[in-house]
């Protein structure tokens, strides 16, 4: 069975440790040998804490035993981004500026996690400072697309990604600022949920931008996702039973489709009409304002993340990914009247939108508008990188700027994803609606 437990999802885990089918320290043994085991390791995996992985696990056995657990997902063993920090364990979030940074206790969602019971398996590789959607990463590794060994991952979430996508963990956790969660979940055929900023802490984890830093889970299914927002958090899991599309009200945002190449839209046409033919009622429309938000990116995201890492950039600009520093660098162009100014804008935009959308159930479009482009091209080709960059993160980013929480299902069709927004803190109302449109495009 243990090969089994590999492709199972996290609520299937947690039942079958709960029914004695499991033992949590054989489930996680199963996974630190898949890991060792595997081409892919090195750049997927940053770093194992297998010491702290078989502590756990052998305390969930004992709970289980018992019959203690603290919760279904006790004894699961799940990954973490290579930005949260773990306390006496290096967290260097892909930078060599960071080399050697071990923090001192583990960021709150990390002892969140730990509180019910979830093994901690180890740091997973990501984008640079997490300043990029692609996932390519010379400086430490760059994670390989499921789909395509020599295509990039996704950013920044990378390693996260890869590590469920090539059942090297049975959930992962990441943070997304501009797309780094649904992007490499949609690449690697993956759930991903966006939380609203500031609903899950970011104590203790490495900033990029903080007013629009958040953290989420990758998973095989809404299930994990909904069961993963409610470890990290320590609240209760929204009750998915009895989900439908029936009646649930669709705004395809025909922004996030312009531009968009041919599988990413063909996956997402695919998806809509079958939410359709399960009784989803779609209507589309095109948002000048999103068009305005997108255009203030460079201030809104650049200044901050130049501002959070300024000093350790210009002390060693050297250590760094050059495309990750020139993007970095670009921050300093703008003064501080118009980052305030772009920030009063959006606000009145955030508004406007929010009142425009209230009376449907998502905002759906394909969550990246392209395919995971090729690793040696992207190392290659400056503009070729620019340019995917910008494309990869394009419709991501519109969840950002509004303020939305958001979710990335897959398709059917390889490396698609289609992404619903939610309203902001309403991700119990979007985890629903997901399980419904997960049962048919399933």
């Amino acid at each position: 069975m243990s090969n089994d437990w590999l492709t199972m999802s996290m609520g299937d885990l947690g039942r079958g440790i709960g029914a004695g089918r499991i033992d949590p320290v054989a489930l996680t043994e199963t996974y630190l040998n898949a890991i060792k085991a595997h081409k892919f390791q090195d750049r997927i995996y940053a770093r194992l804490t297998e010491d702290r992985a078989l502590t756990e696990a052998a305390a969930a056995s004992r709970r289980a035993a018992s019959g203690h657990r603290l919760g279904l997902l006790d004894g699961v063993p799940i990954s973490w981004k290579d930005l949260f920090d773990t306390a006496g364990v290096a967290t260097e979030a892909g930078s060599a500026l960071l080399k050697d940074r071990v923090p001192e206790r583990d960021a709150e969602v990390l002892r969140n996690a730990t509180a019910q019971g979830l093994v901690c398996l180890g740091k997973t590789h990501m984008s640079e400072l997490a300043f990029s959607g692609l996932g390519l990463n010379p400086v430490t590794a760059t994670s390989p697309c499921v789909n395509d060994y020599d295509a990039v991952s996704g950013g920044s979430s990378s390693g996260a990604a890869t590590s469920v996508a090539f059942h090297l963990a049975a959930g992962a956790v990441g943070s997304d600022t501009g797309g780094s969660v649904r992007i490499p979940a949609a690449w690697n055929d993956l759930v991903g949920l966006k939380t609203t900023s500031g609903r899950l802490s970011s104590k203790g984890v490495v900033p990029l931008a903080a007013r629009f830093d958040t953290v989420g889970p990758l998973c095989r299914t809404v299930e994990d996702a909904a069961l993963m927002l409610s470890v990290l958090e320590g609240r209760s899991a929204v009750d998915l039973r009895g989900a439908s599309l029936k009646g649930m009200r669709l705004l395809v945002l025909e922004n996030g489709l312009e531009g968009a190449r041919g599988e990413p839209l063909s996956g997402f046409e695919s998806a809509i009409g079958r939410l359709m033919d399960n009784g989803a009622v779609v209507r589309r429309v095109h948002s000048p304002i999103v068009d305005e938000a997108l255009a203030m990116s460079g201030v809104l995201f650049t200044t901050e993340a130049y501002a959070t890492w300024q000093n350790e950039i210009e002390a060693q600009p050297d250590l760094m990914f050059a495309e990750i520093l020139e993007r970095f660098r670009a921050g300093g162009q703008f003064s501080g009247v118009d980052y305030v100014r772009a920030w009063q804008r959006l606000d009145q935009i955030r508004e406007a939108y929010h009142s425009a959308v209230a009376g449907y159930d998502a905002v759906v479009m394909p969550t990246s508008p392209i395919m995971p482009p090729i690793v040696s091209r992207l190392l290659n080709d400056h503009d070729y990188y620019v340019e995917e960059n910008l494309w990869a993160l394009r419709n991501t980013r519109i969840g950002n700027l509004m303020g939305s929480c958001g979710l990335s299902l897959p398709t059917g069709l390889p490396s698609t994803g289609i992404m619903l927004l939610g309203a902001p803190m309403a991700e119990e109302r979007l985890l629903r609606l997901g399980a419904a449109c997960e049962a048919v495009l399933a």
